[in-house]
């Protein structure tokens, strides 16, 4: 695999939707001599390898340049670039926008990141899956919570696969839990790691922002908020994942028998249903499902740019 001989300075900051990416993303760039644009996944989302390409990778550049987090963060893409080259390129532009050391936040491709970009350093950033589990379902991407985990393994399960070839002075592992407990103690530590000195306006990131300041308690709310079977069925789901990490099973894992699983999708699929058709109202939604299914590109096309439209309004 190719990779950069002399890859950009830049730090991933690694975990699951919803394991506190966007909350941590705030406090980084409240730090003078840090930046974090946000979401950056489609720089690995998009190449492929590709041997006939002197880079040995390929962007799918139409479909990187349609994506709404790439047309967000307002980068461009050079006709004459592609490859490597490009990933050069477009970490460039995103460190042009901003002051201090590029952060970035990805969910997925850890390993690819790693292999491409030699000098790039890993915030691995956990949370609780059974917390994880139920914020999915309130984003709409998950209707249970026993549907809801199911990123996060997917994430961990990448997180496993690339750590064993990262240098492991390249690597900190930060708990959302642990941050939220006593967030200077921890934000100092992150500082260390990158190499800045810890500055007291971390502290302040919800001032300017539609977060609120830290709060212990949103963390293991999967303890008061979820029931006895919902935590069984996630720990069923994920149980060695979870000892892995240090988090303690609750109770008995459990797996749900065949008409409880008919029962799971058929909940899930309805509240994914109801929730965006709230998010993006009935017509949008159901003409934007009708046109994937039975619709000419051209309608298609037309109902996902108004789809994204929408999510990019809502994007912090």
């Amino acid at each position: 695999m190719d990779k950069l001989a002399h890859s950009p300075q830049v730090v991933f900051v690694f975990g699951a939707l919803r394991s506190g990416t966007t909350l941590f993303r705030l406090m980084l760039n409240s730090h003078g001599a840090l930046q974090n644009p946000g979401e950056a996944d489609f720089l690995f989302d998009f190449l492929r390898p590709d041997p006939q390409h002197p880079t040995g990778w390929r962007y799918d550049r139409e479909g990187m340049i349609a994506h709404r987090i790439f047309r967000a963060h307002d980068l461009h893409c050079p006709p004459d670039l592609d490859g490597l080259d490009l990933l050069t390129t477009l970490i460039a532009q995103f460190q042009a926008q901003g002051e201090g050391l590029l952060t970035l936040n990805i969910h997925r491709h850890a390993e690819r990141a790693a292999a491409l970009l030699p000098n790039a350093r890993f915030i691995h950033l956990l949370r609780d899956p059974r917390d994880v589990a139920r914020s999915s379902i309130g984003m709409g991407w998950a209707g249970t919570s026993f549907h809801g985990v199911g990123h996060w393994i997917e994430t961990e399960t990448g997180w496993d696969q690339a750590a064993r070839d990262i240098a492991p002075d390249r690597i900190m592992t930060l708990k959302f839990e642990a941050l939220m407990s006593d967030l200077e103690a921890e934000l100092t530590g992150v500082c260390r790691f990158l190499d800045v000195p810890f500055m007291t306006q971390m502290l302040a990131y919800h001032e300017a922002s539609s977060y609120g300041p830290p709060n212990p308690k949103i963390a293991q709310q999967w303890r008061t908020k979820a029931t006895a079977r919902e935590i069984a069925l996630i720990e069923g789901r994920c149980e060695a994942l979870m000892q892995s990490r240090g988090y303690a099973l609750n109770g008995t894992p459990a797996q749900p028998g065949t008409g409880e699983r008919f029962m799971l999708n058929q909940t899930n699929r309805l509240k994914r249903w109801r929730h965006n058709m709230r998010r993006f109202g009935v017509l949008l939604f159901v003409g934007g499902h009708a046109a994937r299914l039975i619709g000419p590109k051209k309608l298609h096309d037309y109902f996902q740019r108004r789809l994204e439209a929408k999510v990019i309004e809502n994007l912090k």
